[in-house]
């Protein structure tokens, strides 16, 4: 994958729901900072960012599996993407399966190319 392509995934990234404001303005902010002397910064601030936003599917289990996720988004709700998690681990995801994580888990991954 080039620059051109992590770029396409975080403005993905950061145009889906589930991506907290946080992260969505250090994406922004690296998206902006590309080819200019801040891009280093913004780079850095973004994978700080990822490390911090982007779930595990451990995480996820343990969320969903929560009661503060029943009362957030319904025991219906909850118990099914709490099952989902639970198959996808069982596929071998190490990421949270929302849209969000996963573009983020693809950054992640690649941080070298972005921080250089």
């Amino acid at each position: 994958m080039d620059k051109n392509e992590f770029k396409r995934i975080c403005a993905e990234l950061i145009s889906n729901p589930p991506c907290c404001a946080e992260l969505a303005e250090a994406g922004r902010r690296w998206l902006d900072s590309i080819g200019t002397a801040d891009e280093k910064n913004a780079a850095e601030a973004l994978i700080a960012e990822l490390e911090e936003d982007v779930n595990t599917i451990d995480d996820t289990i343990g969320f969903f599996g929560s009661d503060f996720a029943k009362e957030h988004f319904g025991a219906e709700r909850a118990q099914m993407i709490l099952e989902g998690a639970l198959a996808a681990k069982e596929k071998g995801e190490k990421w949270c399966t929302c849209p969000a994580c996963q573009r983020g888990a693809v950054l992640l991954e690649n941080r070298e190319v972005i921080l250089n």
